[in-house]
């Protein structure tokens, strides 16, 4: 799913500057086909050294990695074709005797930006005892081509002055996507390419092209999905895997993100209620949601307010679908979710106001909107259609406004995008559980709103020697918000089939902000 706002610490993308890769600007070409090794053979995939990408804002883990492109087929299918390069950095372990499988990680998104994400995996230990491998999943920024939308980032910073499902909206967001698609297919581009069984070939491609006998993954949100599908259809060479958020590939649907939304946001209500401060202070969130939803669906609020950066003032439309997505989006944190609530409904909407405002702000030609379109048309919209949607919306939240109700979170007008984007449906071949006894760590946050924490048994009823771990109070991406997964992470790869998770026992939510009176 997509991984805006991940993180409440995060900080949004930076610009990134693609010198260190050459000038690859998002409308390049797609560089020529290599050889063939035979008739009808794809030229083989190979590692090529080069420098490392320089982010405007430099990741101290790049300076003593080992970086460059490796080489693939952009469609395999088509034997001959033309390749892509995906660029890759393996950044060494800090132990002074590491182990000798590494780490490969698998990014979210899908289209979010893999080698941003490196901080938070050093932080988190990643490479603390073996070498941590990092490649940008094939249209992603660095890549060749990058399949970044320019157009959509200026129609999401143009949205926040709109209504979430506003008529006027669903025209510009639909305008720019076709541009996007118009743009990237006049280049050469094959959109139909860019899925995920394809993405996982190139991990396994990755692998032979290092000439490494055996490694470990660790992917969240859709990276888990993918490595899912990865250990599906390449398990040699992996020792264990770990997946943190968990969207497994065959409950991955369009619809299916509104039980999601509504087990999230449920759990944090819940944990309010179990601190007797919080308790007192907010009694009955769900009924106070609903009544905000309702009121402003039917009477939006239109603000000017300082983004949360700081900057010139910015027009926003605060009305019930955005309320919802700020919420998904874990703006504000969950800890701040009740007091925000208390707030607005008392006439102070500046938490969700300012919260909506960072959107204005936008890393334009970052996030791969690309592949985003192609795998959630491909993958996730086939075999639905709206009405599925808003029947699963009601079922999320009763009584809410079909309006709010008929659009996917997080992504508004997804089934006439597809419409506009249309590549094939792949929901048969990508829809297939893993089953497998490669030893598995499932991680899961309570307060995901995203990728709801109950899905994760989906997937680890199928992985026979997996451990799954629920943490308390944790949104969406477990990992880089825990110390205690952390350690359990860090166990698991040292010991897959025992790894200690003593210390989840004793975790619960950290206290909620309570306003006065």
């Amino acid at each position: 799913m997509p991984k805006h706002s991940i993180l409440a610490m995060a900080a949004s993308a930076a610009l990134v500057c693609l010198a260190a890769f050459g000038a690859t600007p998002s409308s390049a070409t797609v560089p020529p086909a290599q050889s063939s090794t035979g008739p009808g053979l794809p030229a083989p995939s190979r590692f090529v050294p080069g420098p490392c990408p320089e982010p405007p804002e430099p990741i101290e883990a790049l300076d003593d990695a080992r970086c460059g492109f490796v080489e693939v087929p952009e469609n395999r299918s088509r034997p001959g074709g033309r390749t892509i390069k995906l660029a890759v950095a393996v950044i060494p372990a800090t132990s002074a005797k590491p182990a000798a499988d590494p780490v490969v990680f698998m990014a979210g998104g899908p289209g979010a930006d893999t080698f941003d994400d490196i901080p938070f995996l050093v932080d988190s230990g990643l490479n603390k005892d073996r070498d941590l491998i990092v490649m940008a999943q094939r249209g992603n920024l660095y890549d060749q081509p990058n399949l970044a939308c320019p157009e959509i980032d200026r129609f999401n910073a143009q949205a926040v002055g709109l209504g979430y499902d506003a008529e006027q909206a669903q025209q510009l967001m639909l305008k720019a996507v076709k541009e996007c698609r118009d743009r990237l297919t006049a280049d050469g581009v094959d959109l139909s390419a860019y899925n995920t069984t394809e993405n996982a070939a190139d991990f396994a491609d990755l692998r032979k092209a290092l000439a490494i006998s055996q490694w470990n993954v660790y992917g969240y949100s859709y990276g888990s999905d993918l490595a899912l599908t990865y250990l599906r259809r390449h398990p040699e060479g992996i020792r264990a895997l770990a997946i943190d958020s968990v969207a497994p590939p065959q409950t991955a649907t369009l619809p299916w993100t509104w039980s999601s939304a509504a087990e999230g946001i449920g759990a944090i209500f819940e944990a309010c209620a179990a601190q007797p401060a919080c308790k007192d202070r907010y009694p009955d969130l769900p009924r106070t949601l609903t009544e905000q939803v309702r009121k402003l669906e039917a009477q939006p609020l239109t603000l000017t307010v300082t983004p949360p950066g700081g900057g010139s003032l910015v027009k926003v439309v605060l009305d019930g679908g955005a309320l919802l997505n700020l919420i998904v989006a874990f703006t504000p944190r969950p800890k701040d979710l009740p007091a925000a609530l208390e707030e607005l409904a008392n006439g102070n909407p500046d938490r969700f106001a300012q919260a909506r405002a960072g959107g204005s702000v936008q890393n334009v030609g970052v996030f791969a909107h690309g592949l985003t379109e192609s795998i959630a048309c491909s993958e996730w919209a086939p075999g639905h259609s709206e009405s599925d949607v808003l029947a699963a919306g009601r079922k999320a939240f009763p009584g809410w406004p079909d309006t709010v109700l008929a659009q996917v979170p997080q992504l508004p007008f997804q089934y006439p995008a597809c419409r506009i984007w249309n590549v094939p449906d792949r929901a048969a071949v990508q829809r297939v559980a893993t089953v497998s006894s490669v030893p598995a760590l499932v991680v899961s946050g309570t307060f995901d709103a995203k990728t709801g924490a109950s899905w994760a048994r989906d997937a680890a009823r199928n992985l026979s020697r997996s451990t799954a771990v629920q943490v308390p109070g944790i949104g969406h991406w477990v990992v880089p918000q825990s110390p205690c997964a952390q350690r359990v992470l860090a166990s698991f790869f040292a010991h897959p089939t025992a790894p200690d998770t003593g210390c989840v026992d004793d975790l619960e939510p950290e206290p909620f902000t309570i306003i006065p009176k």
